[in-house]
């Protein structure tokens, strides 16, 4: 394991119900093909008092906002306070986290959302794992799938890391802010309180607390 890819350089894991998804693996993309068994493993023990069990396989807090005009599919959990707004679209194995917002026509799928993260216009974040008070401008999506559809690699300044996923969006970390329209090309990592400036086409590492301005401009946030 390389330290500059540890979890917690990223993600504070006790800021989600899913934390103990991350036990035993090296690297954060590797709780993507941990989601939907552990659903299925949590969703029944949640306690009924604060959840309600909702079609097949989909748990929602009682205490969540949940548009009529949502397509919620299991499996899926969605935890306390949070908002499903108009014509969000859960596809499944995904987890949203205490106070997030899933706004109007996003679509979620096979992703952990943290606490208090916001897609809240028209993102489409698939394979990802979006840290605690991540935000992504309107328009920005996370790309899954190269378009030569071969396994998604990690590029960074020291090398690649094969991750063995043929869909892989991106990591980001927690108190990223993503500008408007902005894609996060596939294996994308983010380090913590890093800001992207709109209109990006990201790929690779980027280090925790800087700004990305355009590829190849990177600044220490001051």
């Amino acid at each position: 394991m390389l330290d500059m890819f540890k979890i917690d350089k990223y993600l504070d894991v006790n800021k989600t119900l899913a934390q103990f998804l991350f036990e035993g693996i090296d690297y954060p993309w590797e709780v993507l093909p941990r989601i939907e068994a552990f659903i299925m493993q949590l969703g029944p023990m949640l306690p009924a008092e604060e959840f309600d069990r909702i079609g097949e396989n989909v748990w929602i807090a009682k205490s969540a906002t949940v548009a009529d005009s949502a397509s919620i599919t299991g499996p899926c959990i969605i935890d306390a306070n949070a908002q499903i707004r108009h014509c969000a679209f859960i596809r499944g194995n995904a987890i949203i986290g205490k106070g997030a917002v899933v706004g109007n026509s996003c679509e979620i799928k096979n992703s952990l959302l943290f606490d208090e993260v916001e897609v809240p216009h028209y993102n489409y974040v698939g394979d990802s794992v979006l840290g605690y008070k991540a935000h992504l401008g309107a328009g920005a999506i996370t790309s899954n799938i190269k378009n030569d559809k071969k396994n998604v690699v990690i590029k960074f300044p020291l090398g690649e890391i094969e991750t063995g996923l043929r869909k892989l969006g991106a990591v980001v970390g927690d108190g990223v802010q993503v500008g408007c329209n902005t894609v996060l090309n596939p294996g994308t990592v983010i380090g913590k309180n890093t800001r992207i400036y709109p209109l990006n086409s990201v790929r690779g590492w980027v280090d925790e607390n800087s700004i990305y301005k355009k590829e190849g401009t990177v600044t220490e946030m001051i």
